[in-house]
């Protein structure tokens, strides 16, 4: 083993490991290990997702970190994906060049995502799931639903958007999320989840008025499966009866929660036989046959032997079949997600029964699922056992984080600082995922932090039931899906006077998620309540205000809006937060021509107005009103007279709008 040194050009030193023979040797950049391939004329650096060095401690120690652009990736030949321009051409492909432009499409997706650091793996998931779909149905005369638009990537790349991808979540470039304006490939739109089935289901019903036959497929996540829609939704396809496909893509995260703590469900050869005889046109033929004869027996007869056909399938299936069998869904499952065989065989046989009712595919997929071009080397037993083959896939993780203090982390910190001085103090978090910042509360308090996952509906009932007892919630739900749960809010919450405390994060335009994620709608529809308290912080100390605030009110609802991104106007860990006089602004600069009244993070914008109409002469009082309700008149009177009988221009605007 050698080593040696050399000069980034960035300006900082590289350590470099090397076997004098060898491909691959390793560097260290800051403290982090790359394992980095030769090549004649440049070195391609891949970053090692094990390190477990603190980056914002080694941030601090460096004048510069590398741009994602200092980095070389081999891009990796995807010959098949070049002569796939629409799903069509995917309908003569053999078996085996399926397997490799699955493999190839694992490996576009990695190479453009990881450079735009946007979250792809749900996405690596399905790629085989979407490729078979799109060589049994024949899109866009079939329709293909999708619950969760971070799974579709796949999806776009096979119908005729590649080229465009790297535009994703980009000005006047695609969504990030299927959008019927956007292609005829995309059915329905897909944002906040949970939709799929219930739209599905209504275009199985058109059609059948119609008289069409075309197929209706959706593929919903296992996070949705947590929405109480989807069962809704499921329950009346059962009633219904309408032909339509419904797939399962099992990740094994919601419905595994624990998963450290109980075995996985395991596909193997028995489940994949019997998957395919339960979807077998046959067996369905011999099923109904069975039926028929049961009616003529008697009505009791043919009920008992459906529910002996329910509980047998029931019994060979995994857990849960039995709860889609009484929805009314035909259960088949579960099938492996990354074997294309299985999953063209199991859809050939659903796609050809004429008439079949509901039926529900469960599918098992990996979120680590790899691509085999991604990175290939010559590794150690050792090495194999703590690194990971697809380091693209974790890029981001290392390098691409963010070092900007957040909004999340003051709210987070100020949680946890309140929460060890009062222990009735409990987090409730609805969405997709938890939040990183959320996780130091519940590394501290992890008896006091319930993540609910995609149930905002539940998340509000249940943080009331939490203060009724006695608690005080912290409910923090983003903006845009709050809306979902406006009803809890106003029934459970408001009318009851029960002191929840809403956290209301990513509040505003959310730039590159689009209109389905922004949050500019909750100042209207929260103020508008006749018992909540809507504050927003103007940056992060007031934030932290807010909290203390919010905490110390127990008669009456109360929540707090903020942006995403980064933080502004923070004093730094020593700041000491006191509760916020209900009602009373403040003034931030005075002036004797015209007073600006600014609300949130419009402050900021509301002061360089200030600073411009300086230069030519005009003396602004800006105002933080800190209250969208209640603002008392006292402190809008006092502006008025600041303003020496001038008019007061009032923008009371909502937070990044």
């Amino acid at each position: 083993m050698a080593s040696a040194s050399a000069r980034c050009s960035y300006g900082s030193m590289a350590l470099l490991h090397s076997e004098s023979r060898s491909k691959y040797f390793k560097a260290d950049f800051f403290g982090l290990r790359y394992h980095v391939k030769r090549d004649s004329s440049k070195c391609i650096i891949c970053p090692n997702s094990t390190s477990t060095y603190p980056l914002k401690g080694f941030c601090r120690r460096v004048t510069a970190l590398p741009d994602f652009g200092d980095f070389f990736w081999e891009k990796a030949p995807t010959p098949i994906l070049d002569m796939v321009d629409s799903p069509i051409h995917l309908k003569n492909l053999s078996l085996k060049e399926l397997k490799q432009l699955a493999n190839e499409i694992r490996s576009e997706i990695s190479f453009i995502m990881s450079r735009r650091c946007i979250p792809f793996k749900a996405s690596l998931a399905v790629v085989e799931l979407t490729v078979a779909i799109h060589h049994v149905f024949h899109a866009p005369m079939d329709k293909i639903l999708w619950d969760v638009g971070e799974q579709t990537y796949a999806h776009k790349i096979l119908t005729g958007r590649r080229s465009l991808m790297h535009t994703v979540k980009q000005k006047d470039g695609l969504s990030g999320f299927t959008s019927r304006a956007e292609s005829e490939y995309d059915a329905f739109g897909a944002a906040h989840g949970c939709n799929s089935v219930s739209a599905g289901l209504g275009m199985a019903v058109s059609r059948d008025i119609n008289g069409k036959k075309n197929c209706i497929v959706t593929v919903i996540s296992n996070w949705t499966t947590m929405a109480g829609q989807v069962y809704e939704a499921m329950s009346n396809a059962g009633y219904l009866d309408s032909n339509m496909v419904v797939i399962l893509n099992d990740s094994r995260h919601s419905l595994h929660p624990k998963p450290d703590e109980g075995p996985k469900m395991t596909i193997n050869a028995l489940s994949s036989t019997l998957s395919k005889l339960q979807s077998s046109k046959s067996f369905r033929k011999f099923r109904e046959a069975a039926k028929g004869v049961t009616k003529r027996i008697g009505k009791r007869m043919h009920e008992l032997a459906a529910k002996v056909d329910e509980y047998a399938r029931g019994m060979i299936g995994p857990l849960g079949a039995t709860l889609f069998e009484e929805l009314g869904l035909y259960y088949i499952g579960p099938v492996d997600g990354h074997n294309i065989d299985d999953l063209i065989c199991v859809l050939n046989e659903v796609a050809s029964l004429d008439s079949t009712g509901p039926v529900l595919i469960h599918v098992i997929t990996e979120d680590e699922k790899e691509s085999e071009d991604i990175y290939k080397s010559k590794k150690t037993p050792e090495e194999q056992g703590t690194l990971k083959s697809n380091l693209l896939t974790s890029y981001p993780k290392s390098i691409g984080s963010s070092f900007s203090r957040t909004y999340n982390d003051c709210l987070v910190e100020a949680l946890v600082a309140e929460a060890e001085k009062d222990k009735k103090i409990v987090v409730v978090h609805a969405g997709m995922g938890t939040d990183p910042s959320l996780q130091l509360f519940q590394t501290m308090f992890p008896e006091r932090f319930f993540d609910v996952g995609m149930a905002e509906q539940h998340a509000v009932t249940f943080a009331a039931g939490l203060a009724c007892g006695g608690l005080k919630p912290f409910c923090i739900i983003p903006s845009t899906f709050l809306q979902r749960a406006f009803d809890q809010v106003i029934q459970d919450v408001d009318l009851q006077k029960v002191p929840v405390r809403f956290a209301i994060s990513s509040a505003g335009l959310v730039g590159s998620d689009g209109p389905t994620q922004c949050g500019a709608f909750d100042v209207t529809f929260m103020a508008c309540l006749p018992n909540m308290i809507v504050m927003a912080p103007s940056n992060g100390d007031e934030l932290i205000d807010m909290v203390v605030t919010a905490a110390c009110i127990e008669d009456r609802p109360v929540c707090f809006r903020y942006p995403r991104g980064a933080v502004v106007g923070i004093s730094g860990p020593l700041y000491r937060a006191t509760p916020l006089e209900i009602g009373k602004g403040e003034v931030v600069v005075e002036g004797k021509d015209v007073a600006i009244l600014g609300y949130g993070s419009m402050i900021p914008n509301c002061l360089k107005a200030q600073f411009l109409l300086a230069g030519i002469g005009v003396h602004v009082t800006v105002a933080n009103a800190r209250f969208c309700k209640p603002l008392k008149c006292s402190f809008l009177a006092f502006l008025s007279r600041k303003t020496a009988g001038h008019a007061c221009s009032i923008q009371v605007i909502p937070s990044n709008l």
